[in-house]
This record gives C-alpha cells, sequence and structure tokens, in this order.
C-alpha cells in the first residue's frame, strides 16, 4: 500500500511572538517543530504500512528549513521524502497550499491513502486535508480518532462529531484527517536517526509540478490576513476559601454585586 502523509513545519506555539508595531509574528530567534497533530498522522501511517505492507512517502511545503520535519519523519520510519519549496508558493493560503499539495501527490504517482493531521497549530483552519481531497477528486473522512478496519480497496473509520462519533466506510484511494486520539506516536530510533540524518531529501519546486500558475503562492489565494494581533489578557480570577456553605454565601454575593443575580 502507497501511503503519503502531508506534515508542515510550525513555530512552537510556546515561543510565539508579535510585533506590537507591526501585528505580525515575530519569527527570527523562534523554534520550529512538527505539527504535533501530523505526528500521529505519521504514525498511523507506519502502523498501516506494519500491518499491510508497501511504503510511507511524506510531503511538506515550506522554506529550505522545513527539511528539518522530513528529517524527523525519516527518524520515525517514513521511507521517502519530499520538500516542496518554491518563492512561488509563498503566501499560500489554504486553498493554494492544498492546490499545491494535490499536485505533488498526483506526481508521487499511484496512492492508496493520504493521512493528514487534523490542523496545523499555527492557523488552526483544519481546511488543507479537505482542500487536498477536493483538487484531488477524493473521498475523505475528517477527525479519525479510530481505523475499525483497512483493506486494500477499503477504510472503515471512527470519526469524531459535535454530537458523538459516526462509523464511516471508504473506498480507496481516500483522504483522512486524525485527531491525537487516534494513536501514541512513537519515538524515533537511533538507527532512524542516522538515516535521517543521511537522507538526500529532494526538492521540487513550481516548474516541476504541473500546476496553473495563477493557482499558486499569494496570487492563487483568494483569501489574505487582515491583521494578526495578541488577545487581551484576561485579569486574575477570585479564589473563594472557607467551607462549603461559606464559598456559596461569597459567590451570591458576588454575583449580586455584579448584577448577574437579583
Amino acid at each position: 500500500m502507497n501511503i503519503v502523509v502531508c506534515i508542515k513545519q510550525v513555530p512552537d506555539t510556546t515561543d510565539v511572538k508579535i510585533d506590537p508595531k507591526t501585528n505580525t509574528l515575530i519569527r527570527e530567534g523562534v523554534q520550529s517543530i512538527l505539527n504535533p497533530f501530523d505526528t500521529y498522522a505519521v504514525e498511523e501511517a507506519l502502523r498501516i504500512k506494519e500491518k499491510l505492507g508497501g511504503k510511507v512517502t511524506a510531503v511538506t511545503m515550506g522554506p529550505p528549513q522545513a527539511e528539518a520535519v522530513l528529517r524527523e519523519a525519516v527518524s520515525m520510519g517514513v521511507d521517502d521524502v519530499v520538500l516542496i519549496s518554491d518563492p512561488a508558493f509563498a503566501g499560500a493560503d489554504t486553498l493554494a497550499t492544498s492546490y499545491t499539495l494535490a499536485m505533488a501527490v498526483k506526481k508521487l504517482g499511484d496512492t492508496d491513502l493520504l493521512i493528514c493531521g487534523k490542523q496545523a497549530i499555527d492557523g488552526d483552519t483544519a481546511q488543507v486535508g479537505p482542500g487536498i481531497a477536493v483538487h484531488l477528486d477524493l473521498p475523505q473522512i475528517v477527525f479519525v480518532k479510530k481505523i475499525r478496519e483497512i483493506s486494500e480497496d477499503k477504510i472503515v473509520a471512527e470519526r469524531m462529531t459535535e454530537q458523538g462519533i459516526e462509523v464511516v466506510e471508504s473506498s480507496l484511494p481516500c483522504v483522512i484527517t486524525v485527531v491525537k486520539d487516534i494513536n501514541e506516536p512513537r519515538l524515533p530510533s537511533l538507527r532512524g536517526k542516522m538515516l535521517a540524518k543521511k537522507k538526500e531529501i529532494p526538492v521540487w519546486k513550481a516548474d516541476d509540478l504541473d500546476v496553473e500558475k495563477d493557482k499558486l503562492g499569494l496570487q492563487g489565494s483568494p483569501t489574505m490576513v487582515n491583521q494578526i494581533f495578541a488577545p487581551e489578557k484576561k485579569k486574575g480570577g477570585k479564589i473563594f476559601e472557607g467551607e462549603p456553605s461559606e464559598v456559596v454565601d461569597q459567590f451570591i454575593e458576588m454575583a449580586k454585586e455584579f448584577k448577574l443575580i437579583q
């Protein structure tokens, strides 16, 4: 089975800072990591490969330094990797990003299953995986928490919804996005780290893909970021102390003070 995993390099959310003058992200000196949700996608791909055989290929789109997350994927056990990097891709929104990734997957050839993390922590849109499915005209199952059954021609999965759990069956090829409940990602092995260090990473540019240039990057993005700002810091809450009955009385008095109750 040929499995493709789309992964992304993102800034570590613990290091994210915003320039108060420009309201833009300060990226200099900020550590980048493999998008946490994508680690679950990689792990699930490897588990399926161990069960059914085949190959796992990881693909990422980003600047040259994004090769770091591909090496991390190799250290976990991924077979092949591809970096999609070109100034033409800069400024891409989720539509342009999903289009570019879809064209890269198309170039890879026969793909039985494409797995993405449910979303990237730097955007939280959860749109790229479904967008890839639309561009490739493939069925999709999003927010997958468990794969009940998978074979060479079909997949049965449980997906999370606001109402509960749905069980969905689809033919393959198919696109799925996974949530963190699906597995526990493995740690890279020493052998894997050694292989990752030596791995040659092919770089595909816009001219290497069968794409329409006006659908790439900023030019192909119908949406744009108008403003980025830090949310207003909330003031600390009040802690009530004492016996339960005393705490209740204190809370009621405060509620009356703020006119929450009469």
